[in-house]
């Protein structure tokens, strides 16, 4: 099979961590590459031995050569370089979150199904073990009639730049567009939609925090101004709900990992248990999910398309598998978050329609 080509664009920490793994990976080659840091751009290339190399990305969109690209930019600048890829003609996967507003994400979604070309949001955590062995349990009935779920992300100190890593454009409204919602939280809400079969948002309650002391100097210099703790209510149709924490910074030692409840039994998801009720008595139970991985990759066919999402995303281009909804759960994530600021602002409950009413575009003009 011919290799995959693809251009990246983002040459920064999120850049480097894809063309870490794209290197460790069969069938793709990165052929061009394109940041506005020359300097960043000439080392990281000739560390990955990208031959061309573009200060313009839409330099890089007009090789007739590459099929695809890979958007690793800063959230407000995703909708439009991702947008004029589609509209060049080429496939998309974009870093998390998928935008830095609700309605620049859908502009997104909207545009790859016009164009009809591909686009795939970083979800990580839909291709863990964890995740596929909840998936099996609840795919097989094993927890019954799901009702709940409850989204759960910690840091004990982990702010961007204030934090001791990082740069400060991770926290400035203006560039980032959200704090821990939008850095971690998407990991775990992503994660639950997804395993919930990506239920329908009706109506979200929210509250977000800034409140845990930090070195005073990075907090000038790097003009802090989003959010460091996150809590949502989340009703979806059918009765189904899902509660939420997210925290950068929190004086806890730690939370419970996320979950899932049904009227048969729960799931946890990190550290992984599963808990049901066997002839009236309650039961904890624990798998052996490295072995339930070795099973997998020697029964199924093109299990490995589904490691990671960056093999997922080749298997995908490669024709092997079908490319899992990720746009589309990335943007209810989106609507999800905006809603909690959005309750947050009106100090009550916010139905989706004036969350998706509401959604202002942030994206950067190119």
């Amino acid at each position: 099979m011919e290799p995959q080509r693809i251009g990246i664009i983002g040459v920064g920490q999120i850049g480097k961590q894809h063309l870490e793994t794209y290197a460790k990976l069969q069938g793709v080659e990165v052929v061009a590459a394109a940041d506005v840091n020359v300097q960043e751009l000439e080392r990281t290339a000739d560390k990955y031995g990208i031959r061309h190399r573009y200060t313009d990305f839409r330099e890089l969109l007009a090789r007739e050569d590459i099929q695809a690209v890979d958007v690793c930019l800063h959230n407000n600048f995703h909708a439009p370089v991702t947008i004029a890829a589609l509209r060049a003609g080429k496939h998309v996967y974009c870093e998390k979150p998928i935008a830095g507003s609700y309605t620049d994400g859908k502009a997104m979604v909207d545009c790859a199904r016009e164009t009809g070309n591909m686009l795939h949001i970083q979800l990580g955590t839909l291709y863990t073990k964890e995740t596929k062995a909840a998936k099996a349990l609840i795919a097989d009935g094993k927890l019954g009639k799901l009702y709940h779920a409850r989204s759960m992300g910690f840091r004990r100190r982990g702010r961007p730049y204030v934090d001791g890593y990082g740069a400060p454009t991770f926290v400035k409204k203006e560039i980032s567009a959200g704090g821990a919602l939008f850095d971690m939280g998407v990991y775990h809400i992503s994660q639950l939609l997804y395993l919930l079969d990506l239920p329908v948002v009706e109506r979200v309650s929210g509250k977000t925090y800034q409140e845990t002391d930090m070195d005073p100097v990075r907090r000038e210099a790097s003009g802090y101004s989003v959010e460091e703790l996150g809590l949502g209510f989340i009703r979806f149709a059918g009765g189904l709900t899902m509660d939420m924490i997210e925290a950068w910074a929190i004086q806890l030692n730690g939370f419970e990992g996320s979950s899932i409840i049904g009227s048969q039994g729960g799931v946890r998801l990190s550290p992984f248990s599963f808990h049901t009720t066997l002839s009236d008595m309650d039961m904890n139970a624990t798998f052996d999910l490295d072995a339930m991985d070795y099973r997998w990759h020697q029964l199924r066919e093109n299990q490995d398309a589904y490691d990671s999402s960056q093999s997922h995303w080749l298997a995908a281009l490669q024709g092997r598998a079908q490319l899992l909804p990720t746009a589309q759960i990335a943007l209810s994530t989106m609507l999800i978050s905006e809603g909690i600021y959005l309750s947050e602002k009106l100090g009550r409950e916010v139905t989706s329609e004036e969350i998706a009413a509401a959604s202002v575009s942030t994206a950067i003009k190119l």
